[in-house]
């Protein structure tokens, strides 16, 4: 077996493949730029080769660099993990000329599946269903137009090179194919190195199921069941399980059976995923396949017991596949959910910053419950905007998606993110939601149930409830300790009350709390009653609860007369006074915000590509104002409302924060 593999990546995949070097007693190497002098991959790799400046056009995808990192350690393999230099036929070239071992597949496959155009073709010719669309190279803006018009919209412009939906627009019209060629092609050219595009019918109502596949040099190979991930935002995937609600066995072995078949076509050694669109009848159609190991693999290591980068690297080694299709099973149900530092409030727009708290609920493995978190990053840390904004990956398993649902659910509520715009709310709120829990959902899932965007969640009566009694209960704990600070003047005791009025989420529910040594009794007008007990003291920013036997997480922060209370994706202010402070809180004024509305404001920090309009100019609803890139994805800021610009602000170059005002409108 190898005994040092250099792992040409960075973040959490770099961290998650030194984990299993490590338990097969393989040293490792990692590189590193700049910005992650102080990573964790650096921290836990046995050695680190710094390798450049933060753009990864200037470090992790320099292929030169790379190399002589491995020519300096002695490496005898290198793992890719995703994105970078995994699907880059010249890097594997490369690594096959010095002999170094590429824990991937060949370079034929890759050159064959690798680009998307190529492995269109091969696909059609192998009679494996594919979607309509045009496969040559197109030159121009003013040609993808015709060739869009001669599909018929809606169309995808996808990058030949592309992955992780960089590089990737949906159009409805010839001006949106217009510009999504000219940014699918600018994303594709800083992302990859290649701005080649093509364009296919883009199929309405689809769901995203992929086939995971593992092959042998020695002509073995397995698929190791499906994922579905049709929870996508921007064309990226957000939510992955394993299995799919939708397959029936049927459909799955047909899909697994074919996507075989065009690995062995190609032949295809290593780890891969063939992609496939599937639409209301079950009907499956070749999407892409991607050479490497996906970022949601964990799900389908969860539900098989298959630890994929293990046999990457026994494959590359050399080794036959260990396991054949009868070994494969399917236990139990996996769930995946990306946590990204981007701001759901803003329209998932990158947010960048210190990691100010970061703890991610306990990692567990018992009986019928399991809980595991990918990550890259840690406490202090820095997220960068040079790199992808994908903090880590949390995995529950349970015997039944039920169970793995809840498991997620209680996940969320424990994962502790500060310092940052972090998705949790939004992911909590997935979990909830009627048409995710049944299982019925397509691509189109966050476009059509979020349209306006994300702005919270309100959270039924009976979880209010539930939450009322809890933080009165905390509060009372809150008071006592006051109570008994030292340094009182004699016969001034403090007594604590036991009526409270609690408000929150635009209720207010008066409330009676009866504490004894076990907990508390909290009694509201109607005399219902809720049992709360919990170990939480004052300070603690993560308070487990029970409340009449159900399990309760709450993130908790102190405000004054109450607490930031944030649970199942909601963030709430609740308050707890005394019915007097109740009666006069009442009559305070609200504070209102000010009004931005003649302002285009940078909703992230980024950099100003673009600027469309001059000082003057008479804009219309939705025209296109200036573009802003922000790791690694150009966003095109557009007029709300007709207007006329009076001031530019901000021009191409220009590095912005959140909120800097961009231009000013009469």
């Amino acid at each position: 077996m190898f005994k040092k593999i250099l792992i040409a990546n960075r973040g959490e995949i770099a961290c998650r493949v030194i984990k299993t070097a490590r338990k097969m007693g393989i040293a490792t190497v990692a590189i590193y730029s700049d910005a992650d002098r102080h990573a964790l991959h650096v921290q836990m790799a046995d050695e680190a080769v710094h390798i450049g400046p933060p753009p990864a056009n200037e470090s992790y995808i320099v292929i030169d660099k790379v190399m002589e990192a491995i020519r300096q350690t002695g490496a005898e393999a290198v793992h890719p993990g995703y994105g970078f230099l995994s699907e880059n036929p010249k890097f594997a070239k490369a690594l096959e000329a010095e002999g170094v071992a590429f824990v991937g597949p060949p370079v034929k496959a890759i050159e064959a599946m690798g680009d998307k155009i190529t492995s269109k073709k091969i696909a059609q010719e192998a009679d494996v269903s594919t979607v309509p669309g045009y496969m040559g190279l197109i030159e121009d803006a003013e040609e993808a137009v015709k060739i869009s018009n001669e599909i018929g919209y809606p169309v995808m412009i996808k990058a030949s090179a592309g992955g992780g939906g960089k590089g990737m627009r949906i159009a409805w019209s010839d001006e949106e194919a217009r510009e999504g060629f000219q940014s699918s092609k600018n994303e594709a050219a800083s992302s990859f190195g290649d701005d080649r595009i093509f364009i296919e019918k883009f199929v309405t109502q689809p769901r995203h199921i992929e086939i995971q596949v593992l092959c042998d040099s020695h002509g073995n190979g397995v698929y190791l069941n499906e994922r579905e991930c049709s929870i996508q935002r921007r064309n990226q995937k957000v939510v992955e399980e394993a299995p799919s609600p939708f397959l029936d066995e049927e459909t799955r072995r047909a899909m697994g059976e074919q996507s075989l078949a065009l690995s062995h076509a190609v032949g295809y050694a290593s780890a891969g995923t063939v992609e496939f669109i599937v639409d209301g009848d079950r009907s499956f159609y070749f999407l892409e396949m991607n050479t490497r190991l996906q970022v949601e693999h964990p799900v389908t290591e969860l539900i098989t017991g298959v630890d994929l980068v293990e046999h990457m690297i026994r494959v590359a080694y050399g080794e036959k596949l260990a396991l054949t299709q009868d070994d494969v099973k399917i236990n139990g149900w996996a769930i995946e959910n990306r946590l990204y530092a981007e701001d759901p409030y803003r329209g998932f727009l990158p947010s960048i910053g210190r990691l100010t708290r970061y703890r991610p609920p306990e990692e567990l493995d018992i009986e019928g419950a399991v809980v595991r978190n990918d990550t890259g990053v840690y406490e202090g840390g820095e997220i960068s905007m040079y790199y992808d904004p994908m903090i880590a990956k949390l995995c529950t398993w349970g015997p039944t998606r039920t169970a793995a649902i809840e498991g997620m659910r209680n996940a969320l509520d424990a994962f502790e993110v500060e310092g940052i715009g972090h998705n949790l709310p939004f992911l909590s709120a997935v979990m909830d939601h009627p048409k995710f829990v049944s299982g019925d959902m397509t691509t189109a899932f966050i476009a059509e149930e979020y349209p306006e965007g994300f702005s919270g969640v309100e959270l039924p009566e009976d979880v209010l409830r539930r939450i009322a009694a809890s933080t009165a209960a905390m509060h009372r704990v809150a008071e006592i300790r006051r109570t008994r600070v030292s340094g009182r003047m004699d016969n001034h005791e403090r007594h604590v009350g036991e009526d409270w009025v609690v408000s929150l989420q635009g209720h207010s529910y008066p409330v009676t709390v009866a504490a004894d040594r076990e907990g508390a009794s909290v009694r509201f007008e109607d005399g219902s009653t809720l049992r709360v007990s919990s170990d939480w003291t004052p300070g603690d920013t993560l308070a487990r609860l029970d409340v009449d036997g159900d399990a309760l997480v709450l993130k908790v922060g102190k405000i004054t007369q109450g607490f930031r209370i944030r649970s199942r994706g909601a963030d709430l202010k609740v308050h707890v006074r005394t019915p007097r402070q109740a009666e006069l809180a009442a009559l305070m004024p609200e504070k209102l915000a000010a009004d931005t509305s003649k302002m285009l404001l940078c909703p992230m920090p980024g950099l100003i590509v673009k600027v469309n309009v001059a000082e003057g100019d008479e804009v219309q609803e939705g025209q296109a104002l200036c573009t802003v890139e922000a790791m690694k994805m150009e966003n095109i800021l557009r007029a709300e409302r007709k207007g006329v610009v009076s001031k530019v602000n901000a021009g191409p170059g220009d590095s912005l924060a959140v909120d800097d005002v961009i231009m000013e409108f009469e």
